[in-house]
């Protein structure tokens, strides 16, 4: 049987498929061609990251598909339901990236917190000369420690997020319309561990509250953080965005941000996404990534043998 890895595969994941009989195909294939690919190659398998899309026309004109494979854990660019319904096996690695995005959450946190992304762009252009002047502009920096992180969608990520802030000695609230209360366990290096226990709360009473907010929830038909919103939150908050793009108002969030009510943003998904608009890639208070959430070493080796396992305990 044949897979086509088309947004990639970790060499694990690919070892491992091989081992249990299949071939990998990891040829990157224009999306207007995936089904003629899927087609021509009497391909069993298709497996995506965020990049490639399979929608209903790529379903209807593959009837050989056996699995729709996701490297990740949302699915919105894949018409789950609709897959299912003709008999295809849908799949995703939900717990396989967690840490990863979790740790990116607190690299932006951090980048704002002490103009990190500011200070490396103009550190190459007047580190020498104005040197006085660089280091009076980031002087106002403030410690995460003691401070209330708000996570809106308290999922597998969003409870990695919240470990990694107790183990900085945040205060931790969410908010999540699925999960009333989930238990938060903090293992330390030498196997001794805390639990506990985190309630949610109205979105509306999280926005008052936090100092910092970072988003972990899927795609969604309207804004979770648009004007109404931003007013209702703390005046100097901070924001981060590692879940999808949309979430956000974006117009909005350039306004806050230039007004001083939101003290920074950190993003690594974008409304117009793989195009950003301008006005948010050349903003000195955003810290910026390119989607690269999921992408570590770590979470690629087990999304990979974890795509693998389910891949051929549905096929074998």
């Amino acid at each position: 049987m044949k897979v086509l890895a088309n947004d990639g595969i970790s060499k694990s994941g690919i070892l491992a498929l091989e081992k249990g009989g299949f071939e990998v195909i990891t040829t990157k294939v224009a999306q207007e061609q995936v089904a003629n690919f899927v087609n021509e190659n009497n391909v069993d398998v298709v497996l995506v990251r965020s990049a490639t899309k399979i929608r209903k026309d790529i379903i209807d004109a593959c009837p050989g598909l056996k699995i729709i494979g996701r490297g990740g854990v949302g699915m919105d660019n894949i018409d789950v339901d609709y897959a299912k319904s003709k008999g295809i096996h849908v799949i995703n690695t939900p717990a396989s990236s967690s840490e990863s995005v979790a740790e990116l959450v607190f690299a932006h946190l951090f980048s704002g917190v002490r103009f990190l992304h500011d200070s490396n762009r103009n550190m190459p252009l007047e580190g020498d000369s104005n040197f006085d002047g660089l280091k009076k502009a980031y002087a106002n920096g403030v410690e995460l420690r003691g401070k209330t992180l708000g996570i809106v969608g308290i999922g597998r990520i969003g409870q990695a997020t919240a470990k990694m802030a107790l183990g900085l000695g945040m205060k931790v609230i969410a908010a999540d319309s699925f999960i009333p209360s989930v238990d938060v366990t903090v293992t330390f290096f030498d196997g001794q561990s805390i639990t506990t226990t985190i309630v949610s709360q109205s979105l509306e009473s999280l926005f008052k509250e936090a100092d910092f907010i970072t988003l972990h929830v899927p795609a969604q038909n309207g804004y979770i953080v648009d004007e109404a919103a931003l007013a209702t939150m703390k005046d100097g908050v901070g924001i981060v965005n590692c879940a999808r793009g949309g979430v956000i108002d974006e117009v909005a969030l350039i306004k806050a941000l230039d007004s001083g009510k939101v003290a920074f943003a950190g993003l690594d998904v974008f409304e117009s996404e793989p195009k950003p608009e301008m006005t948010i890639l050349m903003h000195p208070k955003i810290s910026l990534t390119p989607h690269i959430g999921a992408a570590t070493g770590e979470a690629q080796d087990r999304i990979g043998t974890e795509l693998a396992s389910q891949i051929i305990t549905l096929l074998s």
